[in-house]
C-alpha cells in the first residue's frame, strides 16, 4: 500500500469520526465533542461519539460495539484519548485491553491531565500512533473546548439573518420571517449543536421567544433535539416574569445575567418566576459582556450561540468577542433608512480596519445564503 493511499484512507476514516464528533456538540460540555471509528480489514467494526457526562467516551462506545473485533483494529479518533482518572477510567488503559493495533488521532487534548500523555502511553506499550490526520476540522469541532481551557472563555459564534439589503427587520421592527423554512430548519440545527443560545433584554421584549430546539430527532445530534442554556443579558431586571422562556414546562434551563443596577423588587420577582440569576459589574451602562462570559466558561460552557439584536451582536464584536459568524441573507428587499441592520455599536471606521472571515463556507440553504466564517484562526493544540 503507498503512502499516498494510506494518507487517503486514514483521511476517509477521520472524517467519518469528526461527523460522528458533530453529533456529540451541545450535549457533552465541559467535556469535549470526541467522535470514533473502529476499524478491521477495511469495514467499520464500532464507532460512536462521547456521551453526557459520566457517560462514556467516544473511544469506549466504538470499542464496546466491536466487541472482539477491536483487537488488531485501527482506532481513528478526533482527540487524544485520555490517560487519566475523571468521571470515568481512562480510556487508554481500555485501549490497550482491547488489543488495538493502531491509533489514529486528529489533534492532541490540550486538557492539563492528558496534554501528550495519551499518546505517550500508547507509543511506550508498542501501538502506532498516527497524528495530525485532518487536524484542521477536527479542531473546529473543539475550538470551544480549546479555548475556554487556554483563555477561560467560551467559543462566540455570531447568528443572524438579514434581507439583500442588510436589513434585520422593517421600519417598524417587523421580522418574521425573513428566511425560507429550510435556513430557519438550520438555524435551529445550530442551536442544537450549541451549549448555550444568548439574547438581549430586547429581544425578550420586542419577541417573547422560547429559545428552544424545534427539529426532527433526524435533523438533530446524538440522542435527538438538545436544548441549550438559555442566556439573556438584562442590564436592569426589565424581562417580564411571565416571558415565554421562563415557562416551568419548557425544556432546558434558563440564566438571567444582571447588575446591581436592577431593582430588587424585578430580581425577586424574576427568581419566584423561577429564573436563575447572576451578577456581574457593569461596563458603560451595561452588563460587562466579558465577565457574563467568564460566568459561562466557569459553567463548563463551551460553545455560545449569540442571537441577540443588533445592540448585541453590534457589541460582542465591537469588543471583539466573537470568534466566527453565520450570516442568513435572504432573496428579499426591505429598505427603509430606519430599517435596523445586523450589527449596532460603533463599528470600524476605515475598510482597513474592517474584520474579514476566514476558513470561509458559502452555500444555498432552500432559497437563502449562508455564510459562515471564523473572525479569528482556529487554535490547534501542538507537540507529541
Amino acid at each position: 500500500m503507498s503512502d499516498a493511499y494510506a494518507c487517503d484512507v486514514d483521511q476517509q476514516w477521520m472524517r467519518r469520526a469528526i461527523a460522528w464528533a458533530w453529533r456529540a456538540q451541545g450535549r457533552v460540555a465541559p467535556n469535549p465533542a470526541v467522535g470514533a471509528v473502529l476499524v478491521r480489514d477495511g469495514a467499520v467494526v464500532g464507532e460512536g461519539c462521547t456521551q453526557p457526562p459520566g457517560g462514556p467516551h467516544a473511544e469506549i462506545v466504538a470499542m464496546r460495539q466491536a466487541g472482539e473485533r477491536a483487537r488488531g483494529a485501527t482506532l481513528y479518533v478526533t482527540l487524544e484519548p485520555c490517560a487519566h482518572y475523571g468521571r470515568t477510567p481512562p480510556c487508554v488503559d481500555a485501549i490497550l485491553q482491547a488489543g488495538i493495533a493502531r491509533v489514529v488521532v486528529a489533534v492532541l487534548d490540550p486538557y492539563p491531565e492528558v496534554a501528550g500523555r495519551g499518546i505517550a502511553r500508547l507509543r511506550e506499550a508498542g501501538i502506532v500512533v498516527t497524528l495530525g490526520v485532518e487536524a484542521q476540522a477536527a479542531a473546529e469541532v473543539n475550538a470551544g473546548y480549546f479555548k475556554r481551557l487556554r483563555h477561560g472563555l467560551p467559543d462566540i459564534t455570531l447568528k443572524y439573518a438579514m434581507s439583500l439589503d442588510g436589513r434585520i427587520a422593517t421600519r417598524s421592527g417587523h421580522s418574521r420571517w425573513i428566511t425560507g423554512p429550510e435556513a430557519r430548519r438550520y438555524a435551529h440545527q445550530l442551536r442544537d449543536r450549541h451549549d448555550a443560545i444568548l439574547v438581549g433584554v430586547g429581544t425578550v421584549l420586542a419577541d417573547d421567544p422560547e429559545l428552544t430546539t424545534r427539529l426532527d430527532p433526524e435533523d438533530a445530534g446524538d440522542g435527538g433535539p438538545h436544548h441549550p442554556l438559555r442566556v439573556v443579558l438584562d442590564t436592569h431586571g426589565r424581562t417580564p416574569p411571565s416571558a415565554r422562556f421562563l415557562a416551568p414546562d419548557l425544556p432546558g434551563r434558563t440564566l438571567i445575567v444582571t447588575t446591581e443596577a436592577a431593582p430588587p423588587e424585578r430580581v425577586g420577582a424574576l427568581w419566584r418566576a423561577g429564573a436563575e440569576l447572576v451578577f456581574v459589574p457593569q461596563r458603560c451602562g451595561r452588563v460587562d459582556l466579558r465577565a457574563a462570559l467568564r460566568v459561562l466558561a466557569e459553567r463548563g460552557i463551551n460553545r455560545v450561540l449569540v442571537e441577540g439584536g443588533s445592540r448585541v451582536l453590534g457589541a460582542f464584536f465591537d469588543e471583539e468577542l466573537a470568534d466566527s459568524v453565520v450570516a442568513f441573507i435572504a432573496p428579499v428587499l426591505i429598505g427603509g433608512a430606519n430599517a435596523p441592520v445586523p450589527l449596532a455599536g460603533q463599528g470600524v471606521e476605515t475598510m482597513e480596519q474592517a474584520a474579514r472571515l476566514r476558513d470561509l463556507r458559502v452555500r444555498q440553504v432552500g432559497t437563502d445564503v449562508v455564510i459562515e466564517g471564523r473572525l479569528r484562526p482556529l487554535e490547534i493544540p501542538e507537540g507529541v
